[in-house]
């Protein structure tokens, strides 16, 4: 069944800011632990092997396969919310929304007290500019 894509206004996104904020903050500590956990594979795996190396690949293996299913979930988890994740390491997303009739993204990344920019669907993150205090994000 196709469902209706949700548009946010900045009050909306800011209202369900919260619980984005945690699910980036997983994302970014999930994405960072599963990239120092392939590169410490990568590291072991060029040296020279031995038994013991075989069975830490493996723990790392189940780990990196871990972390990556924690990742899916908490971007199925945004998904379900309607917003995209667009940075894992900095925890950037951003809600769909509707800027004198065409739309946008409503831009938020770890760090920031609230949704407080946009950006043109086409430019992305390179497009992001301040929200300005005049009515013109809708819903519709």
């Amino acid at each position: 069944m196709d469902r209706a894509r949700r548009l946010f206004t900045p009050e909306d996104a800011n209202r369900m800011l919260p619980l984005v904020r945690r699910i980036a903050e997983d994302i970014a500590r999930d994405y960072a632990a599963w990239q120092r956990t392939l590169r410490a594979a990568e590291a072991i795996a060029a040296g020279t092997p031995s038994p013991d190396d075989a069975a830490q690949l493996r723990a790392m293996h189940a780990e990196a396969q871990r972390l990556a299913t924690d990742l899916e979930q908490c971007l199925a988890e945004l998904a379900a919310l309607g917003v995209e994740c667009k940075g894992y390491a900095d925890g950037l997303v951003d809600f769909p929304a509707m800027r004198d009739g065409v739309e946008v993204r409503l831009c938020w990344r770890l760090g920031e007290p609230t949704v407080a920019h946009w950006h043109p669907v086409d430019t992305g993150v390179a497009g992001r500019q301040p929200l300005d205090p005049r009515p013109n994000v809708t819903t519709r």
